[in-house]
């Protein structure tokens, strides 16, 4: 258990990513990144349905930055080491301190599509989460149908515990759908 909340460092690395906390002036390629990828988003991410604004994505990334100091929420950004260009998004999200565990939800621009650094960024996460936060549970949840989605914590181990059924909405609102619920638990802690 933690007696406090833990530092949390503002960057790490993998292989070829550079990932951090959201920074002020992101909004930019972000919103670049969101608006070549609306398409590929729309069966399952709900805010790909409400187009934002420049100003607007900027305005989120301030927030974000804001919940990471405050240790609320981490939302992560991630970039190719070589080129400096974003990737996409991921992070630590529904943080529950007092386990701790947390949840790991990710975006990517669909142009980085196809060249694993998404399950890179995300074992990367995990890796930081465990080692660096302490966390001891970890899940992924995720759309049965999104195959990618789902590939990613099939590949890294993490353990399928259920398929909750009908216990959210379809991102046009057409329809209830299930969830699939992945969790790993850090080995240390057991």
């Amino acid at each position: 258990m933690l007696s406090m909340l833990p530092n949390v460092p503002q960057s790490f690395e993998t292989e070829r990513l550079f990932i951090r906390l959201p920074m002020p002036g992101d909004g930019k390629a972000v919103f670049e990144a969101q608006q070549a990828s609306r398409k590929e988003m729309l069966p399952w991410i709900h805010w790909a349905h409400n187009p934002t604004t420049l100003e607007q994505t900027e305005h989120g990334i301030r927030y974000a930055h804001e919940q990471y100091i405050r240790k609320k929420d981490l939302r992560l950004h991630l970039f190719d080491k070589q080129t400096g260009g974003f990737v996409g998004s991921s992070g630590l999200h529904q943080i529950n301190w007092s386990v701790p565990k947390m949840e790991i939800g990710y975006w990517m621009d669909s142009r980085q599509s196809g060249k694993g650094y998404m399950t890179e960024a995300v074992a990367g996460i995990t890796w930081f989460a465990f080692h660096k936060l302490g966390v001891h549970r970890l899940e992924i949840h995720c759309d049965p149908e999104n195959k990618q989605s789902r590939a990613i914590p099939e590949k890294l181990g993490y353990k399928l515990e259920a398929v909750l059924k009908q216990n959210s909405v379809s991102t046009d609102g057409s329809s209830y759908r299930d969830t699939c619920l992945y969790a790993m638990l850090n080995s240390a802690h057991q």
